[in-house]
């Protein structure tokens, strides 16, 4: 059978949405046990005889992957050849700012930019934790104030992407699916209210999916989680992946310093001295101590 090129743009346990060369959408299956494409993956098929799916029979080689630590330790790849990463935040339900620190040195170790999100603005929450975190990020990343209900500001958002394709990521809840329905120019993805009894998102994107955008680029859609943590394989990974750490870091006493109770640590200086966010080392201490966690099961 002729083989094509193509990217997976919906998945489904073992069945995918494909997106052909000659951009016809199909349905796939895949071929064996140990293929496991992703959303964003390039991949070959080939047209199954007298049936509608294709079969993928082959997973072209990846610009990066968006990766994530399973229950056994192994590095689970969640989506793939990801240009921009957005992390989602809001005040309901109460922001995870670790879960955001995570995401954002998952963008660092993809070597892709990342921006911040902060939704729900309608609800003018007056929290002086929110603003001071939104504050540090501000400081390092493009950060957006916007509110999916009244679609205020979700056009610094379609600036952001455009022409690229990037991946939404947040806590469940937060309005991901929302945003995406703005930027799509329509209901696209369902959306679900807060669980009244536990103050968290209820689960609305079973699997992920990357939709074209209207003005260029696409956006791939990924479940909203109640924690994150990306597959990290050593401690300079974690340090690269805070770039104000990483930066202050360079003026260190000792080359191989992990900023925790080292002499002449110029990271500790810049925390005592508020250069650097106390609340994000804390967050770079504990992903550290995560990663060196996992390090020693493996």
């Amino acid at each position: 059978m002729p083989q094509e090129n193509a990217v997976v743009i919906a998945t489904y346990s073992r069945r995918m949405g494909l997106r052909l060369e000659d951009g016809r959408e199909v349905d796939a299956r895949i071929k064996g046990k140990r293929l496991k494409p992703v959303c964003g993956d390039r991949v070959v098929a080939e047209p199954i005889e007298e049936e509608s799916d294709w079969l993928i029979t082959q997973i072209l080689d990846r610009a990066n992957s968006l990766n994530r630590p399973n229950m056994r330790g192994q590095t689970e790849v969640l989506a793939a050849n990801v240009e921009f990463l957005i992390v989602v935040a809001a005040g309901s339900p109460d922001p995870d700012w670790f879960i955001v620190d995570r995401y954002l040195c998952a963008a660092e170790s993809m070597k892709v930019p990342a921006a911040v999100v902060y939704n729900k603005t309608d609800l003018e929450l007056q929290d002086k934790k929110i603003e001071s975190a939104l504050r540090d990020y501000e400081r390092i990343y493009p950060t957006v104030r916007c509110s999916a209900r009244t679609g205020s500001n979700i056009d610094a958002i379609q600036a952001t992407i455009r022409g690229k394709t990037g991946i939404i990521v947040g806590q469940s809840g937060v309005g991901k699916s929302s945003i995406i329905n703005h930027l799509m120019g329509g209901e696209t993805q369902r959306t679900a209210e807060i669980s009244g009894k536990t103050g968290e998102g209820k689960h609305t994107t079973v699997n992920s999916m990357m939709l074209t955008l209207p003005d260029g680029g696409a956006i791939i859609d990924s479940p909203g989680v109640r924690d994150y943590a990306p597959a990290l394989q050593s401690v300079p990974e974690v340090i690269q992946g805070f770039r104000e750490i990483e930066k202050a870091g360079h003026d260190c006493r000792f080359a191989n310093c992990r900023h925790l109770r080292e002499p002449g640590c110029a990271v500790k200086t810049a925390v005592e001295n508020e250069t650097i966010s106390a609340r994000r080392y804390e967050s770079y201490r504990r992903l550290l101590a995560l990663t060196e966690k996992l390090e020693r099961q493996l």
